[in-house]
């Protein structure tokens, strides 16, 4: 299952991370003395550091609270974190948001609207320009190409080309391609780009990302697929916090860039570096998209397995996701 399935190794990575694979952290103090900031770094924590850093130093003089940037490389160790009460808030992509949701005590503080002034990206899949390989050349399978997936918690590395590209064609990835490999979206990118892959899945904020910093590796690449909209991440916080500091923490993310003069000027050129125009108030149904493609995603799996009992009880968790969804009022952030 895409959205939770993990290898042992990188289990005893995050139970490494978190000083323990017993039961999580019992929820002490509300208002700790601390708070750390979950960010993905995956393999370039200073390029991460560079672009969160001024946001953070914002974060902790405008509330008074202290605040502390906390790196990982990969989502299941930033899910882990949140579980184990490692890190109090965090930037998440859509799906971890969804699985920290579920099983590390956060919920949704806000979500991000890109620089575009929308509230979702794309997935995308990528081939070296040149090469002459095609979104049909891709679907025709034959073990003929080198394939980068992305972490299997991403949203529009992993997710989104699964839900979209290959499970409406009953095509598994590993029997596809002559190789798969699961990494980040920047070393897929720089994989494509060199010519190691010859296909890969990313995302158009990833390669907006990698425009700013490198332009030479991403114009060696060209798009053959693009996803349909796909919720943006998420600023996620654990549920106990005080509501004080809940309180402060969404009045600095919802208000963040929008302070008239020297303020104002300064904090947009902090959302510019980040490829963001601001931060929105959200809730848990901000996630529902991703709930109904992991659902559905799940009954794919269970229906080509070919195991009745499986396939019912995935489309039981599928008409249940799906009744939930129709079911509940949506905030005005949920579009």
């Amino acid at each position: 299952m895409i959205a939770f399935v993990r290898s042992t190794m990188v289990a005893l990575a995050a139970c490494a991370l978190v000083g323990g694979c017993g039961k999580p952290a019992p929820q002490h103090a509300s208002n700790p003395e601390v708070l750390n900031f979950s960010i993905l770094s995956a393999e370039d924590q200073q390029s991460m550091s560079n672009v969160w850093g001024p946001m953070l130093d914002d974060l902790q003089k405008q509330t008074g609270l202290k605040v502390k940037p906390f790196f990982a490389s990969n989502y299941t160790a930033l899910i882990e974190a949140m579980r184990f009460n490692q890190v109090q808030m965090g930037w998440f992509s859509a799906l971890p948001s969804l699985e920290a949701v579920n099983r590390s005590n956060a919920e949704v503080l806000g979500r991000i609207v890109s620089g575009d002034g929308t509230v979702t990206y794309e997935s995308v899949l990528i081939v070296r320009k040149g090469s002459g390989i095609t979104l049909d050349d891709v679907l025709k399978c034959g073990k003929r190409y080198d394939f980068g997936i992305g972490d299997p918690k991403s949203t529009s590395g992993t997710l989104a080309p699964n839900y979209y590209v290959f499970a409406p064609k009953g095509i598994e990835p590993s029997e596809c391609f002559k190789t798969v490999r699961s990494a980040s979206h920047q070393a897929n990118l720089g994989a494509v780009a060199n010519g190691v892959l010859d296909v890969a899945t990313n995302n158009t904020e990833g390669l907006l990302f990698a425009e700013r910093e490198n332009p030479a590796i991403p114009a060696k690449v060209q798009v053959i697929w693009t996803s349909p909209p796909l919720p943006e991440s998420a600023i996620l916080v654990r549920k106990e916090l005080d509501p004080s500091i809940k309180a402060r923490l969404l009045k600095f993310f919802s208000t963040y860039g929008t302070a008239t003069g020297a303020e104002g000027e300064h904090e947009r050129a902090v959302l510019k570096k980040l490829t963001y125009a601001g931060i929105r108030p959200a809730g848990d149904d901000y996630l529902d998209p991703i709930r109904l493609m992991v659902a559905s995603d799940d009954l794919s799996r269970a229906k080509r397995s070919g195991n009745a009992a499986a396939t019912a009880a995935a489309q039981k968790a599928f008409d249940a996701t799906k009744a939930l969804v129709a079911s509940r009022p949506k905030s005005p952030a949920a579009s």
